[in-house]
């Protein structure tokens, strides 16, 4: 089976200016990347569907999406904070993205895939229930894990974040849930500012400091997160994939490359294989140098679907 590659126009429309680093051009660097390396014609290709407001309030609060819905400009921008803006394509680019991990599920459940990448945006690894913030506004990796748990009954999923930022969010919705373990490293005190000191059992969020390496940070994979991961035995494993632990991307300071990038895929290929049947959805959450990002993504897609 095939690795499965899924993302929609509609996510291009979504921008929050000129000046964002979270702009369209970002999934632009990733197809261009695609085509020059070769695999764009080894991966199914499908277009994302919405979630729907069921799929959405598994996770986040009604008044939440009630106010996400009243907020749609119907020119210019509406502004949630200072780095976190709604344009008139924002609430169906986020039904797009956090549908796309939705279609993922059914279709790797079905057996038309092995595993899949959600190319969409906007990201979603820091929408808290009842609050947008970071880029982010639907939580897309926890619409697909709750959808998962609720249709598929699975006992025991877990949540992979390498973004350089914690993943918050995330982290918030699943406290405290046993079927959930979720493992992620991050950079020390940037955004979005959270101390994981007394997390809750099934949380293993790893603060990282600047400048560290890529073997740093593969040191950390092997002895904090895998035997955790391999004792866990998840039935299916959801990634936050961002990118922007790369040495390249300003917005961080930590030294990762696409190697880096492809030896933690691997580590989650092989607990996947272990005890999920290989079922692997990947969503992309950060990367803003729109090289190293194209290139980070093109060597997670390699690992993914064994090329």
């Amino acid at each position: 089976m095939q690795t499965l590659y899924i993302t929609h126009p509609a996510c291009h429309l979504h921008e929050m200016g000129d000046w964002h680093p979270e702009c369209p051009q970002r999934l632009d660097a990733i197809n261009d990347q695609l085509l020059s390396s070769g695999i764009d014609g080894l991966l199914l290709h499908e277009q994302s569907t919405d979630a729907t407001d069921a799929d959405i309030l598994r996770v986040h609060a009604t008044d939440y999406w009630s106010f996400l819905k009243r907020s749609v400009p119907e020119s210019g921008y509406f502004e949630i904070d200072p780095d976190t803006l709604m344009n008139p394509h924002t609430l169906d680019a986020a039904r797009k993205a956090a549908g796309a991990g939705i279609l993922a599920v059914d279709s790797i459940m079905a057996g038309h895939a092995q595993n899949a990448f959600c190319a969409v945006r906007p990201p979603g690894h820091h929408a808290r229930p009842s609050l947008a913030m970071g880029f982010c506004f639907v939580n897309n990796i926890a619409v697909a894990a709750a959808y998962a748990l609720e249709k598929y009954g699975f006992e025991r999923i877990s949540i992979i974040d390498f973004d350089v930022h914690h993943g918050n969010g995330t982290a918030e919705m699943f406290a405290g849930d046993e079927r959930v373990l979720m493992c992620g490293f991050f950079q020390e005190s940037i955004f979005p500012n959270v101390h994981t000191q007394n997390q809750p059992k099934n949380m293993l969020n790893i603060p990282v400091e600047a400048y560290a390496s890529g073997e740093q940070v593969r040191k950390l994979v092997e002895d904090r997160w895998m035997t955790d991961l391999f004792e866990f035995e998840p039935q299916f494993v959801f990634v936050s994939a961002g990118f922007d632990a790369h040495r390249e991307d300003e917005l961080a300071q930590l030294g990762l490359v696409e190697a880096d990038y492809a030896w933690i895929t691997q580590q989650i290929v092989s607990v996947a294989e272990h005890s999920a049947q290989g079922r692997i959805v990947s969503f992309l959450e950060g990367g803003y140098s729109l090289s190293a990002l194209g290139r980070s993504v093109v060597a997670h897609l390699k690992v993914l679907a064994k090329l």
